[in-house]
């Protein structure tokens, strides 16, 4: 379902090229839960922008379910990310002015579906992510995981193959982060779909079944979670680092 090959991403910062992705590859042929790990400034977020098609990279190829990402139009791109890949942001990127079923429906009601349609898979998805009695609360009116799960909601609208989520917990709490986590991984049990978190946690990527570690720029080892514990997360991440 998704193959990341030789992928290379530089980026100009100030008067110095910086080297984002140095021939990053990974390959996950089934639906399921799965991280990718690694320190700040290790290419997590850029890796993500480009499996989400909001950007392209210098070279290599990105290939979900037979489609070409790399390659698209722009045009093309936002059309494709709209109807096939959802996207789950650290900041929830909700509008203050909407309440959680109208943001949940926008996406819908922009690509010009039908209105009673798109509300009523709004209204599914928000009580599916227990949010039943908080569909006409605007985002101010919400905790940090209510906000978040309206997200999630929204990115889950057009039920895409791929979620992406970007550190999706950072701004939550411990238990709310639990939470969540545990959600992700229902859902794509649930919807069998493909969800990938980018995560330096290891209290986060326990609930994947297989994290890739990424270090400047390249995919350099995967861990099974089967039998670990956060612990034995922890140690296996700084052994895969350390063998770098």
């Amino acid at each position: 379902m998704l193959d990341v090959r030789e992928v290379h991403k530089a980026y100009r910062l100030g008067g110095r090229t910086v080297q984002a992705l140095r021939g990053a590859t990974l390959s996950i042929a089934e639906p399921g839960f799965y991280a990718i790990m690694g320190r700040s400034g290790s290419g997590k977020s850029t890796l993500l922008h480009l499996l989400g098609a909001l950007d392209r990279p210098d070279a290599g190829t990105i290939t979900i379910d037979g489609e070409s990402l790399h390659d698209m139009g722009e045009r093309r791109a936002t059309l494709y990310r709209r109807r096939r890949i959802g996207i789950v942001f650290q900041q929830y990127n909700l509008i203050p002015t909407l309440t959680a079923r109208e943001n949940v429906e926008l996406p819908g009601l922009l690509a010009g579906e039908p209105a009673d349609a798109i509300a009523a898979r709004a209204r599914a998805l928000l009580d599916r992510l227990q949010l039943q009695g908080r569909h006409e609360h605007r985002p101010d009116a919400l905790s940090g995981g209510e906000q978040q799960r309206v997200a999630i909601a929204r990115a889950l609208l057009f039920e895409p193959a791929l979620l992406l989520a970007d550190e999706p917990t950072g701004n939550l709490d411990s238990s709310t982060s639990e939470h969540l986590w545990t959600l992700l991984a229902e859902l794509a049990g649930e919807r069998r779909m493909m969800v990938v978190m980018v995560t330096h946690e290891p209290a986060a990527a326990i609930h994947c079944r297989r994290i890739f570690v990424l270090q400047d720029g390249a995919i350099r080892d995967t861990i099974d979670t089967e039998g670990l514990d956060a612990g034995g997360v922890a140690a296996r991440y700084q052994q895969s680092v350390r063998a770098a």
